[in-house]
């Protein structure tokens, strides 16, 4: 009854918020029934099986992560939903609960209608393209796809729990001012990435002998040697968390010296939101670059190109892009009293924008650094 009286009051955006969330769990929910389907057509499969349900990981953490972020950015979006619920005798506890479980109800949501369409589907209504993907021909245990399908809400459920601090779902509740990164926040990424790209200097130098267990790569992108894809994932792991420190000094810089006031707003403002963006740009940048880089392996070795990863990382880059704008529309909403300040003081709306544009153009150039680096040290890897 509690949701049902929220989802009254849902604006635009909490509406397109939901939406999100279930077609995402939709998505996953249809990943792991076609992984059942499949064990069940197959089911003397063995390791395949596990193979298909490891695929079905990365979209799922995916919708996590922006299950997360999403319940993450609730109490800033909607104080006064967090103000009423306090007023009623809601503690941070409860109102941790209540948030999770308005993201398990999306996700639970969008996992039944895709079991609904599975159903209907084995109902000899798909053809024989798509049998063995349904199990069709084979009796459908009941436990199977409801256990399967409880772990994209649960998980949804429990990352929106956690993302949400305590301090932070009560009103007044203090919040961090913190805008520079620890020394050990900015040694590590750094000797993540000199060490990964050490070790994939090394696996390609000329003359190199070949190694001995070569590692197979999924979605048809051939094999690398186990020293530049371990040297990969250093490099590109070190990259991502540096993405944080890198824009913080890009915002520092913007500001050195004796900045003029577009300066010293976009750069103040790039130094403040480092911390926030810094997360879910990564992650991004990361998917983008794993993706534009299988793409180029894909066009340049034809016949290798697997549907099942490319609709895969369509929702993953999906799921990091409404992280992204999730993220945007709370930064946005906690400066609403600093933009309205200036304007009181007498800045010009066109001094805010160019200032927006220019944390804009340092955002997206740190980001192409960043980014251009994976895809590069990773097409260096594949052979």
């Amino acid at each position: 009854m509690f949701y049902l009286r929220l989802a009254r009051g849902y604006r635009v955006s909490d509406l397109g918020r939901w939406l999100l969330t279930a077609l995402a769990a939709a998505v996953v929910a249809a990943f792991l029934l076609r992984s059942l389907g499949r064990a069940m057509s197959d089911p003397l499969g063995g390791a395949d099986a596990l193979v298909r349900l490891l695929w079905c990981l990365p979209p799922l953490a995916a919708v996590a992560w922006f299950a997360a972020v999403a319940a993450r950015a609730v109490p800033a979006q909607r104080p006064e939903r967090i103000t009423g619920l306090t007023a009623a005798g809601a503690g941070s506890g409860r109102i941790r609960a209540l948030i999770a479980g308005e993201v398990a109800l999306a996700c639970g949501f969008g996992s039944v209608l895709t079991l609904l369409l599975f159903l209907v589907l084995r109902n000899d209504i798909a053809g024989p393209a798509l049998a063995p993907d349904l199990g069709m021909g084979v009796p459908l245990p009941a436990a199977a796809p409801v256990t399967l399908l409880t772990l994209v809400p649960l998980t949804a459920g429990i990352a929106a729990a956690c993302a949400v601090p305590v301090a932070e779902t009560l009103p007044g509740g203090r919040r961090s001012s913190r805008t520079g990164f620890g020394s050990l926040r900015i040694a590590l990424p750094i000797g993540l990435a000199v060490i990964g790209l050490a070790l994939e200097l090394i696996a390609l130098r000329p003359g190199a002998a070949a190694d001995g267990r070569p590692i197979r790569l999924p979605a048809g992108l051939g094999s690398t040697s186990t020293a530049a894809f371990g040297g990969w994932a250093a490099s590109a792991l070190g990259l991502a968390l540096l993405t944080g420190p890198l824009l913080s000094w890009t915002g520092r810089l913007l500001a050195l010296g004796r900045p003029t006031p577009l300066r010293l707003l976009a750069g103040r403002g790039l130094t403040a939101q480092a911390r926030r963006l810094g997360a879910p740009l990564a992650v991004l940048t990361l998917a983008l670059a794993l993706v534009l880089t299988t793409i180029r392996y894909w066009i340049g070795t034809p016949d290798s190109a697997d549907a099942l990863p490319a609709v895969e990382a369509c929702l993953v880059l999906g799921c990091a892009a409404a992280a992204v704008v999730v993220r945007l529309v709370e930064v946005r909403t906690d400066r609403r009293d600093v933009t309205d300040a200036l304007l009181r003081l007498g800045a010009s709306p066109r001094l805010l924008f160019g200032a927006v544009a220019l944390r804009t153009l340092a955002v997206g150039t740190t980001l192409l650094v960043t980014g251009g680096a994976t895809a590069a040290l990773a097409a260096a890897g594949l052979r």
